[in-house]
């Protein structure tokens, strides 16, 4: 039945249309994926302002009629973010994880884990930089691990999250020495006809990852993160059938 919702969102993208209007994607609190239009939003007098640019924390109020697009109504600030957008860095972290969301979690359904993970990103990367010593082994939290870490946390959060405890094939779970993304996770010696190796680092910061909070994502060399971008990537491309950005 038509009528209005009010949830928190994330503005993932904004899209001019029309004269005067934008299109949202957003994640919500209360319903998951929605997309809205903004009626005459792009007016310089618009009541809106500027809240409705990505990576934009709102509480909405949203009409519900008949079209797939819901239509906003009210717009309030939770979080803008504002030193995010000042770093080159934060905000192409921000852009990627907010692709993420959108092309992997496409449900109208509330999925709060999900939303609590993409808010809790975008509040680390307001902060980028900060008490981060130079020349420290920590990457920030634009850096390759912590946005990895975020897509392991997402991944899981969309039920993808691969299979690391054991074999996926046979569920061993000594020797595990390569990673199938078939099969959804690491894989023993003896059932690795495809995938690639994974080393212990690889393996090792994927099950930190996912054990720890976003803002402790582990340290990594380089390989291992890429070896751990490479599990991730494979196993929602199989299993989910999404293909991510690269992630740095």
């Amino acid at each position: 039945m038509p009528g209005s919702i009010k949830t928190e969102a994330v503005v993932l993208r904004s899209i001019r249309y029309g004269e005067a209007d934008r299109i949202l994607h957003l994640y919500t609190a209360a319903r998951g994926r929605l997309s809205a239009i903004a009626k005459g939003s792009r007016r310089p007098r618009s009541r809106f302002g500027g809240r409705l640019e990505p990576f934009f924390r709102l509480d909405m109020v949203l009409y519900e009629g008949r079209s797939e697009l819901l239509t906003v109504t009210g717009a309030d600030t939770v979080a803008a973010h504002p030193r995010l957008r000042s770093s080159g860095a934060a905000l192409g972290a921000a852009a990627r994880a907010s692709d993420a969301v959108l092309r992997l979690l496409d449900s109208s359904e509330p999925n709060p884990a999900a939303y609590n993970l993409l808010c809790r990103y975008l509040a680390l990367l307001e902060g980028e930089g900060e008490g981060v010593p130079e020349g420290s082994e920590i990457d920030g939290a634009a850096g390759l691990a912590t946005a990895l870490a975020f897509r392991l946390k997402l991944a899981l959060a969309a039920g993808f999250a691969p299979e690391l405890a054991s074999c996926a094939r046979c569920g061993e779970g000594e020797g595990l020495s390569g990673f199938s993304g078939a099969a959804g996770g690491v894989v023993c010696g003896a059932c690795q006809r495809e995938g690639f190796d994974l080393s212990e680092g690889a393996h090792a910061f994927m099950t930190a990852a996912l054990g720890q909070p976003l803002a402790d994502a582990p340290a990594a060399p380089a390989q291992a993160l890429r070896q751990a971008e490479r599990a991730v990537g494979e196993t929602l491309e199989h299993h989910a059938h999404v293909q991510l950005r690269a992630a740095a």
